[in-house]
Order: structure tokens, then sequence, then C-alpha cells
């Protein structure tokens, strides 16, 4: 049964998106570069159609519907309304025809909101904790953290996304590593090959040279599913192995804007840390498959001191 939802996920997943390419090339739904970017190949990445996460929505929606649960609801809530926030920055940015959407405080305060009411539902339903074994009085910290983390994850995802496969195949890893830090049940199963197959679908057309990007969209959706997958499973804290090279790149992007403001100089050539080793020189293939194999060791070694 698990092999035939997989091998329809991964089907599904590959003809939207390679019909939702062709609508966006019909409508040249593509997104304006940064002109404080990485400038490289510029002219290929302007014209390449923007919001493949669109798909990540329609088939979390339908993946919500199939599970007939309020589990499974509580669950696909969080990327989906964690994507439509994407999708609405994308459109901004498509209907503009600039490579700025929702204005960053007002995207912050709506995710946040988002985020508290969802991270309240999952402790309501008795399923909120930092880790098996750990001690919390009444939630006291896994409800902050959670909150915190699940936010933070959201943005470290969409923080990743900026060369072709890297953000998709770094949240394949992720899951690969949930395999060994979350419970192993029914539930869990069937929403990791969901994501499997549909991320899968998404990486057949997005690696280099990508014929299609997942947008601000596309990384909400992600991120949201990466902290949902921790959070509802009372393992908040399998964030920090399972997201290791999206805190990375966060952290990049943080230190480099503290040292600007605060020291008037830069660590980096650029943030976030991938777009320092392009500026080094190395080619965007290289520095992706590097990261993911960072990821992976990172996520196998923060693990084993969890587990």
């Amino acid at each position: 049964m698990r092999f035939l939802t997989g091998l329809a996920f991964f089907a599904l997943s590959v003809i939207l998106q390679y019909l939702w390419i062709k609508y966006q090339r019909h409508i040249h739904l593509t997104q304006q570069q940064k002109w404080y970017g990485i400038n490289i190949d510029n002219e290929i990445k302007s014209a390449t159609p923007s919001m493949g996460g669109v798909v990540f929505l329609c088939m979390g929606i339908f993946a919500a519907v199939l599970s007939h649960s309020w589990e499974g609801l509580l669950f696909w809530s969080l990327p989906v309304l964690s994507g439509l926030i994407g999708f609405i920055d994308d459109w901004l940015k498509f209907r503009t025809h600039t490579s700025e959407g929702f204005r960053s405080m007002a995207k912050l305060k709506i995710q946040l909101l988002v985020c508290a009411v969802w991270v309240i539902a999952v402790f309501m339903s008795g399923r909120m904790g930092l880790w098996p074994g750990l001690w919390d009085a009444e939630g006291l910290l896994a409800v902050p953290l959670a909150f915190l983390m699940t936010a933070g994850t959201i943005n470290a995802v969409n923080i990743t996304d900026g060369l072709d496969g890297l953000a998709g195949g770094s949240f394949l890893i992720s899951l690969g590593a949930l395999l060994f830090l979350l419970p192993v049940n029914d539930f869990n199963a069937t929403v990791m090959i969901e994501l499997f197959f549909v991320v899968s679908g998404f990486l057949f057309f997005n690696l280099r040279p990508a014929k299609t990007f997942m947008g601000d969209t596309g990384s909400h959706f992600l991120g949201g599913a990466l902290a949902a997958l921790c959070v509802m499973n009372g393992r908040t804290l399998a964030i920090i192995p399972a997201g290791f090279i999206f805190i990375i790149e966060m952290l990049s992007s943080a230190i480099q804007i503290f040292t600007i403001r605060c020291l008037n100089r830069r660590v980096f050539l650029m943030a976030p840390l991938h777009h320092h080793y392009q500026k080094k020189g190395l080619d965007e293939t290289a520095v992706t498959l590097r990261f993911w194999l960072v990821h992976a060791v990172g996520a196998v070694l923060i693990g084993l001191m969890l587990m």
C-alpha cells in the first residue's frame, strides 16, 4: 500500500510540476533577481519559472483530505498555511515585477501568528515535548521553544533556497535523519512518504540546470513540514540535527547582518553562506553537493548525541 502511495504521489507531483512549468512559461511567471544578489546566471534564472512550490500546496491539501483525521489536518495545516504566506510574497513579486514582495516585518508578524496558533493547538492536543526523558514542567520550555524553532525553521529553509536543488535535496536528507529520530508509526511513515515523493517530483525539474524554482511558497511549505514533524512527535529538539544546514545558513545571515550594522565589517563575502562560496569562485553544483554532504554529516553526528 505504501509503495502504491509513494508511486502515486511521485507521478502526480511530476505531472503537476510539468504542467505548472508550462503554464508559468506561458504567462511569464518568473521572478526578478535581486540587484544586490550574487549576479551569476541572472538572465537564465530570471527567465526560470519561480513558483514550483504551488504544487507543494496542492499536494499538501490533497494529503490532508486523504488523511481523514484530526491528526492529519493538524499536521498539514502548518506547511499549507506557511506556504500560503510564501505564495502571497511570490505573487506580489510577480505583480510588481520586483524582487521584493511582502514587507519583511509584515511577513514576520503573520508567520509568528500562524506559528503561535499552531503550537498552541499542538500543546492542547497533548503532543508537546522537547525530547523523551527531558523533564519540562507543564511545557514551560517546550511551548516557547517550539514556537521559536517553528518560526525559525520556516525562515531558515527560505534563506537556504538559493541554489539549484539545495533546499529540496537538503530537505530529503532531513527526512532521512528523521527516520531514526522519530517514532516508527503509521502516521509518520505515511506523511514522510508523501513528503519524500512530492519533493522528489519537484527535484526532477529543479536540479541544475533548474527548469523551475520553488519560490517562497515552496521553502515556507518545507520549513513548516519539517517543524511540524518534529513538534507533533514531542521531539522539538530533533529540528537541530534534521535542520542542521538550514540553521547554519540562517546563522551566517544573522552574523553578517550583525557585523555589518554593529562592527561595520563583513565576515563573509556574501550571505547566506552558499553565496560566500560562489563569490570565492566555486561552481554552483559543487557548492550544493558539499552542502548536502555537510548536512548529512551534521545530522548524523548531532542525532547520535540525542539518541
